[in-house]
Parts: structure tokens; C-alpha cells; sequence
């Protein structure tokens, strides 16, 4: 807990520090940028702390370092501190997304843009299909495991059933089929 003699931290330091990290961070790594921000620069919170709210973190419903950062705003200044952490962190991406689009809805006047992108649709497709069918020929060890990889790809990808649904039949029936074997088969 935050020590009381402690001068309070400002909201303004909490959103600049939050800010950066959400507008420069991409992919994975923010919970410890976070923690070098938070804990090893600023020393605003404890280690154990700190700890304390990633692993809470990661049971909530929600991204975990956006999670992390109502913690930490919440242990540095309440409900006030948690809402600037969030909206520090979202508002570098909202006004990225925002300017992109801008470009895009310019861009698209630009001849040939159009054809260029759909040519990059078209190679992001093959590509997909491409690894499925590697990921599939390295998977497929015998007639049951094509047979489920089958199902589930008609089930999903042709009638659209939900995946869930789909998965939580096809999963036990798979299991089941494999049990009597070995574990090299597995």
C-alpha cells in the first residue's frame, strides 16, 4: 500500500507516463514497461504490490496491461487515477486509428491504390491457406485426425456454426479417439 506521507501523485504525470507507453507500445511487453515506469523509475508503487495487481490483472475480463494500468491509477489516486491511466493509455491508439483512416480515405483516390491493396488482400489469403495446409500436413497423423481437422472445418468455415460449440463437441470426440494410442501418436 501506498505509503500516506507519500506526496500524492499528479493525474498529469500518471496520464503523460501512461500516454507514452500506449502510444509507442505495440504487441506484447507493456505489463513490463509498466513495472520499469511505475516501479523502477518513478518508484510510485512496491514490487509486491505491483505483482500483486498483475495477478489480478490476468484473472479480470480484459487486456492485462490495460488492466495494470487501472491498478496502478487506481492505487496511486483512486477511481479519479484509474480513469486517467485508461484514458492516457487509449487515447495515443484512438488518435493513431483516427489519422490512419484519414490517410486511407486519401489514399483511396490515389489510382491504383485500390488494385495495390487488393493484390495485398490476395497474397495475405494465399498465405494463410498456405500455412493451414502446412499446419495441416504436419497434424494430420492418421484418417481420425483429418477426419476431426474436416469437421471442424466445415462446421466452422462452411456453415458458420459457432466455434465454441463446434470445439466443445468435436475436442471430447477427438480425446477419445486418440486414447488407446501410444503417446508418440499423440
Amino acid at each position: 500500500m501506498m505509503d500516506k506521507n507519500v506526496a500524492r501523485v499528479p493525474l498529469m504525470s500518471i496520464y503523460r507516463v501512461f500516454f507514452e507507453i500506449g502510444l509507442l507500445s505495440f504487441g506484447g511487453g507493456l505489463v513490463s514497461w509498466i513495472h520499469r515506469e511505475v516501479v523502477g523509475k518513478r518508484r510510485w508503487i512496491e514490487d509486491e504490490e505491483f505483482l500483486s495487481g498483475v495477478a489480478l490483472s490476468q484473472i479480470l475480463p480484459g487486456v492485462n496491461s490495460t488492466n495494470v494500468g487501472v491498478f496502478v491509477g487506481q492505487r496511486l489516486r483512486g477511481v479519479v487515477g484509474a480513469l486517467v491511466a485508461l484514458a492516457a493509455m487509449l487515447t495515443g491508439p484512438f488518435i493513431g486509428v483516427i489519422l490512419a483512416a484519414m490517410i486511407y480515405k486519401w489514399l483511396l483516390a490515389v489510382p491504383g491504390f485500390s488494385a495495390m491493396v487488393a493484390g495485398v488482400a490476395a497474397v495475405a489469403i494465399g498465405m494463410l491457406l498456405r500455412f493451414g495446409l502446412e499446419a495441416g500436413r504436419v497434424a494430420a497423423r492418421g484418417p481420425m485426425a483429418i477426419g476431426v481437422m474436416a469437421v471442424t472445418f466445415v462446421a466452422v468455415g462452411i456453415l458458420r456454426w459457432p466455434m465454441l460449440a463446434v470445439v466443445a463437441v468435436i475436442a471430447p470426440v477427438s480425446i477419445a479417439a486418440c486414447w488407446p494410442r501410444g503417446a508418440a501418436d499423440a
